[in-house]
C-alpha cells in the first residue's frame, strides 16, 4: 500500500525535519517496514554531502552487530582509499549507524564514474549525493529512523519522504525510498503503485549504461528521469513522458535542489491529496498527512489524472 508525503515553503526555510516526521508518522499505517526522507537542508552550498551505507540493518540487540561491525570497517576504509584515488577530499566524516555514513567533501569531476567506483566495493551503495539533499533511510517507523539519525531539527526548504509497506522486493535498505536520481546531485523520488512493465524499461537503461541497485520497482523512476534529464529534458518534461513511458498504476514525488513535483498516472488509482498557499505545498496519501502539520481549517483537493505539477522554492 505505502504512503508518501512531501511539502515545500516557498521563499523561506522550516523545521523540515520535523514536518516530514509528522506527516510520514501519520502514514504509519500505510507502510510500516521502513522510512525515507529526503530533506533538503540549510547547507553551506560549498561541498558535496554524500549519505552511503556499507551494510544492512540487522536489527538492533542481534548478536550479528558486533560481528559484522569490523566487516563495515574494513568496507569503510575501502571506501576513503577510493575517495583518496579519485581525488575527493573529505572535510567532515560522521558515522550515524555501525552501517551507514554522512561524508562532506569536495569532488570537481564526474558524478556518474565516481559512483560507479564507489559502488564497485561489495556491500557499498551510495544513498544520495548532493550540496542540499540529506537521504536517509532505514527499517522502522519514521518517528523510529528520525531518533536513529537526529533528523528532529533539520531545517530547509522542502522535503519528500515514504513510509514502506514491501511488496514488491525484500525488507531492506536498498529497496527503501526515496531513491536518488543517479548521476544527479540533489535530486530524489518516492512512490506509490506498481509498475508493470519494470523490467523491459529495466533492461534498455542498463543497456544504456544506468545503474540500478535494488529490484525495487520504484527505482525505475528515479532511473527513468535520470537518463531523461542526461540527454537534455527538463525535469518537467521528463516527469510527463513518464506517464506513457512508465506503465502500472502510480503517484510518485521527485524534488531538485529547488523544487518539488508530483505526477499521477492517467488510472488515477493511486490516492493524494494536496493543499497549496502562496507559502506552503503540502501533500500526501492521505489528508491526515497534511493535517498532522496544519491542524486549522484547511482546503484541500484531489489532482486530476495524468496530472503534472512542479513548484518552485
Amino acid at each position: 500500500m505505502c504512503g508518501i508525503a512531501g511539502l515545500i515553503h516557498r521563499g523561506k526555510s522550516s523545521n523540515v525535519g520535523s514536518e516530514l516526521q509528522l506527516m510520514l508518522q501519520a502514514l504509519k499505517h500505510r507502510g510500516p517496514d521502513s522510512t525515507g526522507y529526503a530533506l533538503y537542508a540549510e547547507n553551506d552550498g560549498k561541498n558535496f554531502i554524500m549519505r552511503f551505507k556499507v551494510g544492512e540493518n540487522v536489527g538492533e540487540g542481534s548478536t550479528s552487530v558486533n560481528e559484522d561491525a569490523s566487516v563495515y570497517d574494513k568496507r569503510k576504509k575501502l571506501v576513503d582509499n577510493m575517495l583518496s584515488e579519485l581525488g575527493a577530499k573529505v572535510i567532515k566524516e560522521d558515522r550515524l549507524t555501525p552501517y551507514s555514513f554522512r561524508y562532506e567533501m569536495e569532488f570537481n569531476d564526474d558524478l556518474m564514474e565516481f559512483s560507479k567506483k564507489i559502488e564497485s566495493i561489495e556491500s557499498v551503495e551510495i544513498l544520495s549525493i548532493g550540496k542540499s539533499l540529506e537521504l536517509i533511510k532505514d527499517l522502522g517507523d519514521a518517528a523510529a529512523v528520525s531518533e536513529r539519525y537526529g533528523l528532529g531539527e533539520v531545517k530547509g526548504t522542502h522535503a519528500i519522504g515514504h513510509a514502506r509497506m514491501a511488496t514488491e522486493s525484500g525488507v531492506d535498505i536498498k529497496s527503501a525510498h526515496p531513491f536518488w536520481g543517479y548521476p544527479f546531485s540533489d535530486v530524489s523520488v518516492v512512490h506509490n503503485g506498481q509498475l508493470t512493465n519494470y523490467w523491459n524499461n529495466r533492461r534498455v537503461l542498463e543497456n544504456k549504461g544506468m545503474r540500478f541497485m535494488s529490484e525495487c520497482d520504484s527505482e525505475l523512476i528515479a532511473v527513468y528521469l535520470a537518463e531523461k534529464m542526461r540527454n537534455g529534458a527538463t525535469l518537467e518534461e521528463g516527469m510527463k513522458d513518464s506517464l506513457t513511458g512508465l506503465d502500472g498504476v502510480f503517484t510518485y514525488f521527485v524534488a531538485t535542489k529547488d523544487s518539488l513535483g508530483m505526477a499521477k498516472d492517467t488510472m488515477a488509482a493511486k490516492p493524494l491529496v494536496l493543499y497549496e498557499s502562496d507559502d506552503l505545498v503540502a501533500m500526501g496519501s492521505e489528508e491526515i498527512a497534511i493535517r498532522s502539520i496544519l491542524p486549522q481549517e484547511i482546503d484541500t483537493y484531489d489532482p486530476f489524472d495524468g496530472e503534472v505539477k512542479v513548484w518552485q522554492i
